[in-house]
């Protein structure tokens, strides 16, 4: 049987942005691993999740909930380092 750090190992993610989407989704971290194995093999997969954990980082913000948006500012820093996709920094709401 699989256990969730085995599927977040196999989704290409690391735990905190399997964390992230889970988070944006309102899912379990386990169908967030999923959903991340999915949407890292999709061609508009990478800028989505950028998305999602922006989100997650701005919400934070507007809670005033400082651990949160430092760690989803972690999350986020690695999710570029690690994807650098060149639509990684495009934003998908401009031409």
């Amino acid at each position: 049987m699989l256990t969730l750090s085995d599927c977040i190992e196999l989704c290409g993610l690391d735990p905190g942005e399997v964390e992230a989407i889970a988070q944006h989704e309102h899912i379990p971290d386990m169908q967030a691993a999923e959903l991340a194995q999915y949407l890292v093999h999709c061609d508009d997969g990478v800028p989505r999740i950028r998305r999602m954990i922006q989100d997650d980082l701005e919400n934070a913000s507007k809670r005033h909930d400082t651990a949160a948006v430092m760690r989803y500012r972690d999350v986020l820093k690695h999710f570029i380092a690690t994807h650098p996709e060149r639509d990684l920094y495009l934003d998908p709401n401009t031409d």
